[in-house]
């Protein structure tokens, strides 16, 4: 009778875990609220009855109704703009986590250099964040590596430097979320804002081609649709431009800030053993 093999226990699968970065999901709601909100402002509010007289606006509200159906549509763009950018800030300061980068780092590497892997773990826990978390697992590699007596060093290295760049490359999607909204309407601000611009200008020409003198009120309601929808085109590009560049430089110093210190952990690694 053939002997039974001896049954091998797998290790259990781990867990992935997803980045803890705080951060909205799902933009299109954040769009389709941000439409609401513009409609209702637009009809109740700038088209208010007390921002006119006699059908001509008395004030700065009154005008901005009269910059037409794209004013709603500009509205939305503009407190996409701001409600994402908001968004990010939460989102990036959470990834940043508690206390200085800089000194999370150099903190770590003090650890590192005294060979007190628990010590920086502990900085991890205390520091929480994106940063913190690629670091951690890049430590929880570090000491599977140490115990590790089956594998040769170049082996173990390229199995921590791959625990490095797996950490990293699931922050990433969390840190950059959203920020291509952000930049899509850098563009699409301003070219809404010009089609709103030409609208009114069709308006203001056709008031001047009119047989007989030129109706005065289409003239200057075709002439506040273009100045209104500019303006808001404008501004929404702008804020969008401003947005995009700040946030991208902040990712950019998280993301130099986990390169360093990971090689720093691969180096140490690599100089012990």
């Amino acid at each position: 009778m053939e002997a039974q093999k001896p049954t091998v226990a797998k290790p259990a699968a781990k867990k992935s875990e997803g980045s803890n970065v705080a951060g909205i999901k799902n933009a299109f709601l954040v769009i389709l609220a941000c439409l609401v909100v513009a409609v209702l402002l637009f009809i109740f509010w700038f088209g208010h009855e007390s921002h006119f007289e006699e059908g001509h606006p008395i004030d700065l509200w009154g005008t901005i109704y009269k910059g037409g159906f794209i004013v709603p549509i500009l509205q939305t763009l503009f407190l996409t703009v701001i409600v994402l950018s908001v968004e990010r800030w939460i989102a990036l300061s959470s990834a940043k986590g508690k206390g200085s980068i800089e000194k999370f780092v150099a903190n770590v590497k003090k650890c590192l250099a005294a060979n007190d892997i628990q010590g920086a773990k502990n900085l991890c826990k205390n520091q929480k964040g994106s940063v913190a978390a690629v670091v951690a697992a890049a430590l929880n590699s570090y000491e599977e590596m140490d115990k590790n007596t089956v594998l040769t060093k170049e082996q173990k290295v390229a199995n921590l430097q791959k625990t490095v760049e797996e950490a990293t490359a699931l922050e990433m999607p969390a840190l950059q979320q959203n920020l291509p909204i952000v930049a899509t309407l850098t563009t699409l601000g301003t070219l809404v804002g010009l089609l709103g611009t030409v609208i009114g200008m069709i308006k203001s020409f056709q008031a001047l081609a009119a047989s007989g003198a030129p109706d005065s009120t289409e003239l200057s309601t075709g002439i506040s649709e273009a100045l209104i929808n500019t303006a808001f085109g404008i501004a929404t590009g702008a804020f969008a431009v401003i947005s995009y560049n700040f946030y991208t430089n902040k990712i950019d110093n998280l993301t130099y800030a986990i390169d360093e210190i990971g090689f720093s952990i691969v180096q140490t690694f690599a100089a012990s053993h």
